[in-house]
């Protein structure tokens, strides 16, 4: 579906400060006619050819669809990441993943499940910052001296005790965050699509609407500013981690790390995912798929019966190692 010919130019970047102060009306919009339309029940926010008739979500299957309209347009994405993986590709995929589930019910994995597969584009931010940090931390060294003790029955033992001698820390490290991904998606779960991260941005091309033409595209509901932030939130955790591992020593305590950003830039990308939504019982569960790499994550019913023979089996298990160690 997507077109036999890449949109030519390079992927841009944009400077995030002057972003979050105004971006221009030539920088929002679509570049094509669209239609849009909001799920009551998942919230989504799905935009596809006006010619086209919804009549469920395609991220929950609920029939609870209402015409949206924007107040202000959306940023208009950068840069699109094409599909990779046909839809028979993932079929595959999910009946193999199915059967690798071993508390999925046996009348679950004899079933396709593979009647709602959509294919659908997902608003991501990305992030590019360059920061140089300084830390101070007290770093922590493990030693161990004899201890006498007596035991339960009176007779005189040693044993090794540790200790933690403590000295004081410092150093300084540089680094690039390159293209850290913020999913702008109400429609999936974000647990979901982490456990399918990553894409492969350096293969992002730029936006061009025939890409989309035909797939469904979500509207991001996470905006800049608050995608920034938790860009930024993640930034610190990463540089946080970075800045540990420089500590020498066994171990660490009250690390302090000044971190200054610059050249900091985003761009606004949509990236390929299959959706699978299916019944099983009263219950609704959903699959993902990553459209480029083919990585899977999911939700899936688990057979109680299955379940009470694990712990049948473990419960055996300790009882006769129980009568064994006595």
């Amino acid at each position: 579906m997507q077109p036999p010919v890449a949109a030519e130019g390079a992927v841009k970047e944009f400077d995030l400060a002057t972003a979050l102060e105004n971006i221009p009306e030539s920088d929002r919009g679509w570049q094509t006619a669209t239609r849009s339309v909001k799920c009551k029940s998942c919230q989504a926010i799905s935009v596809f050819k006006p010619e086209r008739v919804a009549q469920n979500c395609d991220f929950c299957g609920s029939p609870a669809l209402v015409e949206y309209d924007e107040i202000e347009a959306p940023i208009r994405p950068e840069s699109v990441l094409p599909f990779k993986l046909s839809e028979n590709d993932v079929r595959d995929k999910v009946r193999t993943w199915y059967r690798s589930r071993w508390f999925a019910p046996n009348k679950f994995k004899s079933r396709a499940f593979t009647d709602t597969l959509h294919g659908l584009y997902l608003p991501y931010w990305t992030f590019d910052a360059q920061v140089a940090a300084q830390w101070t931390a007290d770093a922590g060294f493990h030693y161990y001296t004899t201890e006498t003790y007596r035991d339960s029955k009176g007779n005189s033992q040693t044993r090794q005790v540790q200790h933690t001698r403590w000295e004081p820390a410092s150093g300084a490290l540089e680094h690039f965050f390159d293209d850290e991904l913020v999913a702008a998606s109400r429609g999936v779960p974000p647990e979901l699509l982490r456990k399918v991260e990553p894409f492969p941005t350096a293969q992002l091309a730029p936006y061009d609407a025939g890409y989309v033409s035909g797939w469904v595209v979500e509207q991001y509901q996470i905006d800049l500013v608050a995608a920034a932030k938790h860009s930024r939130e993640a930034m610190d955790s990463k540089l946080r981690t970075l800045c540990a591992a420089q500590i020498p020593g066994d171990t660490h305590r009250n690390l302090q790390v000044d971190a200054d950003y610059s050249a900091q830039t985003f761009k606004h990308v949509l990236l390929p995912i299959w959706l699978l939504s299916y019944q099983y019982g009263s219950k609704t569960f959903r699959i993902v798929a990553n459209g480029v790499t083919g990585s899977i994550a999911g939700k899936y019913p688990k057979s109680w019966i299955k379940i009470a023979l694990l712990v049948l089996i473990i419960l055996i298990v300790m009882i006769i190692i129980f009568l064994t160690q006595n």
